[in-house]
């Protein structure tokens, strides 16, 4: 049986024209999208995708496996419309929290999603730089959170009433000015290149960024600048002005507003997760709906404890 999440993927892959495009709309990571691809193709048994250079264009096979996931993917939403009339998702709020990034290149396309499958919920959305909306959904302030949690770095403290489940995992990268030597290879750069080059350090009493922090500095990266708020954007942004590297996520790198060059490190287990957190002690449809939202759009991970 096809994984519905993939044949959304190939569908959109379709009508973008392009794995880059198509992530974009999805909120993917093009190597993230190019892996659920690829498990689609081992699915399958055969090629649905030919890679060129400008973009990508279906196979026979990949026609017609389009066509049978539109009409799939066309029931799944109308059975999502029904069971949310069964379930009285007809009115009341969704308050969502979230943080930058996601906020930006996630949440989108998933609001989008439930404001097409329950028009009459009114949503809203606040800003929370993690982990400070645990907090706001353990208080009651909105109802689910998106949260992140890197690795290396110390568990994610969570309240008995509140449970968090994974929704994507990406590494984290190194970026720098475009051209530098160090993002001029396209094989993974050991960690131990960084010795000596001057780091943008971002927030190390920040306890997301904690452990990743120590990881550089072990590394012999020596802090040059210290960004001392958790704000991706400008760390972006000093690194393509060429005032020292920096690691962030793959998405952010990806995403960034400023030039940058970028290169995978090894070994590959610098990781960030986001998390969609949750009150586990009420009932709540919406909630229950959004997360198999977000689930149907980045695919579920283990459960995170």
């Amino acid at each position: 049986m096809y994984d519905p999440t993939r044949l959304a993927a190939l569908v959109a892959v379709a009508e973008a024209g392009s794995i880059t495009r198509a992530a974009e709309r999805l909120g993917y990571t093009p190597p993230a999208l190019s892996q659920q691809l690829a498990k689609l193709e081992r699915e399958a048994g055969t090629a649905l995708l030919v890679r060129h250079h400008r973009g990508t264009r279906l196979t026979g096979a990949g026609e017609l496996l389009v066509a049978r996931a539109r009409r799939v993917l066309d029931e799944l939403e109308r059975a999502r419309l029904e069971l949310a009339r069964l379930a009285g998702l007809s009115g009341g709020t969704l308050r969502v929290g979230t943080f930058q990034t996601a906020g930006i290149h996630l949440l989108p396309p998933v609001l989008s999603a439930f404001r097409r499958a329950h028009p009459d919920v009114e949503l809203t959305v606040a800003d929370y730089e993690p982990p400070a909306g645990i907090a706001a959904v353990a208080a009651g302030e909105v109802d689910l959170a998106l949260t992140h949690a890197y690795e290396p770095s110390a568990p994610v403290s969570l309240p008995a009433s509140v449970s968090a489940e994974p929704v994507l995992v990406e590494e984290l990268v190194l970026v720098t000015a475009p051209g530098h030597v160090l993002t001029s290879g396209s094989s993974r750069l050991p960690l131990t290149e960084l010795a000596g080059q001057p780091l943008i350090s971002m927030a190390p009493d920040h306890p997301a960024r904690q452990g990743l922090e120590a990881v550089l500095t072990r590394t012999g990266a020596v802090p040059s600048l210290l960004v001392t708020t958790p704000g991706y954007a400008l760390v972006c942004a000093l690194a393509s002005a060429g005032l020292g590297v920096a690691v962030v996520p793959e998405m952010v790198a990806r995403t960034a507003a400023t030039p940058v060059g970028m290169r995978l490190l090894e070994p590959g287990d610098l990781r960030r997760t986001i998390l969609v957190v949750h009150r586990t002690d009420e009932a709540a449809p919406a909630v229950d709906a959004f997360r198999a939202l977000l689930r149907g759009a980045f695919g579920r991970a283990s459960q995170y404890n």
